[in-house]
């Protein structure tokens, strides 16, 4: 499990590296595929699944994990775009705002159709116990790699999630 956390920390500093360096998008891949792999190892251990279940789970991770992560670039986007809007001492287009606040709307929606569709698919091959404990240990998985990424903001000086603060000092939010 450590060196799962120690993985996880790997692609939460990517981001924070030089544009050369960033650009290296086959090194990303080869660690979240990395990261993706130890996790579900882990999970396979702890759930005690059958070869099948695992193969299962692993090609069902692979088909969501790749429409979430789409989904939450567009979130981020938007959000992105939104705090723009709401530049302090700069009037806000009304018809900007209530896009991206829609969109944002829809993406959580997706999100949760995502997560059902997701858990619809693990309830033909893993029991109930197994998919809840899957979900609890996926939650606290997401939750440490906010968490690093967070402090790895903090640790540049910024606020985390590899955004910036504004001019100033301050950092707008919703």
């Amino acid at each position: 499990m450590k060196r799962l956390w120690l993985l996880a920390l790997a692609v939460t500093l990517v981001p924070g590296m030089s544009a050369q360096q960033r650009d290296d998008t086959l090194e990303v891949g080869r660690l979240r595929q990395e990261i993706e792999r130890r996790f579900t190892n882990y999970v396979q251990q702890e759930l005690d699944l059958t070869p099948e279940q695992t193969t299962k789970l692993r090609a069902r991770q692979e088909k969501f994990s790749t429409r979430r992560r789409s989904i939450m670039i567009d979130q981020r986007n938007r959000r992105r775009a939104l705090e723009d809007q709401m530049e302090p001492g700069v009037a806000a287009n009304s018809d900007s705002v209530n896009k991206l606040m829609d969109g944002i709307r829809d993406g959580r929606a997706e999100l949760l159709k995502l997560e059902q569709d997701q858990d619809e698919e693990m309830s033909k091959y893993l029991t109930p116990v197994q998919r809840a404990r899957y979900h609890q240990m996926r939650e606290r998985f997401m939750t440490r790699v906010t968490e690093m990424r967070m402090q790895r903001g903090r640790d540049r000086g910024g606020y985390g999630l590899d955004r910036a603060p504004r001019p100033g000092g301050r950092r707008r939010g919703i």
